[in-house]
């Protein structure tokens, strides 16, 4: 159990700290979340991997509120097609790969939530020229959904790596020492 423990713990933390910085205010857009996703599903076991992004999402919705169960089922299973995105990057951890895993991410959101917007919504006409106006209506946020995904990837990652970089060199100093004795 305490190898399990060790193995999730440091994770956990970084997905955790993500749920909470979706709460304090931010640009639109500009959030943790997909980088949460991406990240978990990189370093958690499957099953915890999945659930929990989406339960961090649910709790930080109920100080955020709720909009229509359409548009929330359509983030959460954003939010879980990214998780898998991280599945894919789990085994091909790279920078170059990180970072295309991160724009994909984005991407993939932009794509799946704007479109539920235009069919669901009564904003845009149910034309081509609605589902263009949908898509151009959500640069903006697409700009801040993508900034943000690289910058939390880009922490999360990186200082993940960090960390476990200086308990290894730790453990091997410690080792050193021991062997000294």
């Amino acid at each position: 159990m305490q190898k399990y423990f060790e193995k999730i713990s440091n994770p956990l933390i970084f997905v955790i700290a993500a749920a909470f910085i979706r709460l304090v205010p931010h640009a639109p857009n500009f959030a943790p979340i997909g980088a949460m996703a991406l990240f978990g599903g990189s370093y958690l076991n499957k099953k915890t991997a999945l659930v929990l992004p989406l339960a961090a999402m649910v709790l930080s919705d109920f100080f955020i509120g709720f909009d229509s169960i359409t548009s929330r089922l359509t983030v959460y299973g954003s939010f879980a097609l990214i998780v898998l995105i991280g599945f894919w990057l789990r085994n091909r951890k790279s920078i170059g790969n990180i970072v295309l895993a991160s724009i994909t991410a984005s991407v993939l959101f932009f794509i799946i939530t704007n479109l539920a917007i235009w069919l669901a919504g009564s904003l845009y006409p149910k034309t081509f020229a609605g589902l263009v106006a949908c898509y151009s209506a959500a640069i903006p946020f697409f700009r801040n959904t993508m900034a943000g995904d690289l910058f939390y990837t880009g922490v999360f990652f990186g200082s993940f790596e960090l960390v476990k970089a200086i308990v290894s060199q730790k453990k091997l100093a410690f080792v050193k020492i021991g062997d000294k004795k």
